[in-house]
């Protein structure tokens, strides 16, 4: 892959009752508290990073590709219109398959004291369909098996689990990939 592929820009989202705002480093601040649990890394690994380090990590994302340009990064941030509380967070990268077909990377975090609301759902959803209009024909997420909750996004997604493991985690997608 060449350093001149364009990858598609993360634009301002709305559900019914969230606002999906494109990643900016600014947002570190904010949205710290929220993912400062070390209850969110259960089916992940790791542990909570400092403010620093959060601030770095969304510096870099906020790029909106990888520094050789080989992926394309999507990050929204989710906010309640009700409150205008950050919720959570989901995500896509974006890369080209080795048939050269454009396939996106899906994931979505909601701090805990939000989760079991449907943000995950509604966020994923619109970010899904964003990418949709984008002609993204492939979309693929990978889950921890026993993690319910977001098998149940995955499939509101259309996304059907797939035999292939990666590192503990099922694939889903909408192809047979």
């Amino acid at each position: 892959m060449t350093t001149s592929t364009q990858w598609p820009v993360a634009d301002l989202l709305t559900t019914s009752r969230l606002s999906l705002e494109p990643l900016r480093a600014e947002h570190a601040r904010e949205a710290f508290p929220v993912f400062d649990d070390v209850r969110l890394h259960t089916w992940t690994g790791g542990e909570p990073c400092s403010l620093t380090d959060l601030q770095v990590r969304y510096t870099r994302q906020a790029a909106g590709r990888s520094p050789d340009g080989s992926q394309g990064w999507l990050n929204w941030m989710l906010r309640r219109t009700e409150d205008s509380r950050l919720t959570g967070t989901v995500q896509a990268t974006l890369y080209r398959t080795a048939s050269g077909e454009v396939e996106a990377s899906l994931a979505w975090v909601i701090g805990v004291e939000h989760q079991g609301k449907g943000y995950a759902r509604e966020g994923a959803q619109a970010m899904a369909a964003w990418l949709r209009t984008r002609q993204v024909p492939v979309l693929a997420a990978y889950i921890h098996p026993e993690h319910a909750a977001s098998a149940g996004v995955a499939r509101a997604l259309g996304l059907t689990p797939s035999e292939t493991l990666v590192d503990g985690e099922i694939r889903w997608s909408t192809s047979g990939h």
